[in-house]
């Protein structure tokens, strides 16, 4: 695996590949690898003939009193995981690399970009939409691949490269769990084992949601009562959003039989966890 950090020496070895005739998947990430990482890197490896994954902790998408200057940095155990996953390009520049001096320009996702964490984390989505989209000019990837479990930042993206008229495919992959179904997080490392233990609540609250659909409720209503009820029951868990929203526009919708995803965002102690789950078009199951 080659190790690079300038973006010309990126640029180059990117363009050699597509020369070459080669297929790219890019992976991006900040750092601080689990098994969802992987899964992503796997995913790459099957789609394209050559996989780039990159570890760069961005700064443009934290707040003023969020976990930037905490958040893990693991570089060396990282770079050992993505050489055994046999990624072929490691891209970790520095901030002053991806953001050079009097750097002014943004990349804003609009009204898509200001729901669920875009709400909660004002700027957050503008950040990552604009070290995305340098990340693809850098790379210029035939695919790129990211997790479901941030399906905002997801939706945000797709609206991006739809827009902006990327030629790349965006490819959202399932969420990967731990076996007691706690969504994998470079964040769950944060918490002691009473509050890994509270964490639960939000796979419990979706869960719980997703067993009316199946019993044939609809409304989003219910739904986010139910989710609110599942929640209640563990008073350590501070509620950020719960939400029944379009996949791609973020929007709330009334109901789910035509499918939708159910959305959490909640503290447990100091830490900031996110969860959600797709539901199925009902409509398309049920026999006329």
């Amino acid at each position: 695996m080659r190790v690079i950090t300038t973006v010309q020496e990126m640029q180059s070895a990117c363009r050699a590949l597509r020369l070459a005739g080669k297929s790219l998947g890019l992976v991006p990430t900040m750092g601080a690898l689990h098994e969802g990482h992987l899964s992503l890197v796997t995913a790459s490896k099957a789609a394209c003939d050559a996989t780039a994954a990159t570890i760069f902790v961005n700064p443009t998408q934290f707040g003023p009193n969020e976990d930037l200057a905490k958040y893990p940095r693991t570089f060396e155990a990282d770079r050992a995981m993505l050489e055994e996953a046999g990624v072929d390009l490691l891209f970790a520049p520095t901030a002053a690399e991806m953001y050079p001096a009097g750097a002014a320009t943004w990349v804003e996702v609009e009204e898509v970009g200001g729901r669920l964490d875009g709400a909660s984390r004002p700027g957050h989505l503008r950040g990552v939409a604009t070290v995305v989209a340098k990340l693809f000019h850098i790379a210029a990837p035939s695919h790129a691949f990211f997790g479901q479990k941030d399906a905002a930042q997801l939706a945000v993206l797709r609206r991006m490269v739809r827009d902006l008229n990327f030629d790349l495919k965006i490819v959202g992959c399932a969420t990967v769990r731990e076996a007691d179904g706690l969504a994998m997080s470079s964040r769950n490392r944060y918490l002691s084992a009473e509050e890994r233990r509270q964490a639960l609540a939000l796979v419990r609250a979706l869960r719980a949601a997703a067993d009316l659909v199946a019993n044939g409720e609809n409304s989003s209503a219910k739904l986010i009562e139910m989710m609110r009820e599942a929640m209640d029951d563990e008073r350590a868990a501070r509620i950020d959003y719960l939400a029944v929203v379009d996949p791609d526009t973020l929007e709330a919708i009334p109901s789910v039989e035509r499918g939708g995803m159910l959305a959490i965002a909640a503290w447990i102690g100091a830490t900031r966890l996110i969860d959600n789950l797709l539901l199925k078009d009902q409509s398309k199951s049920v026999v006329k």
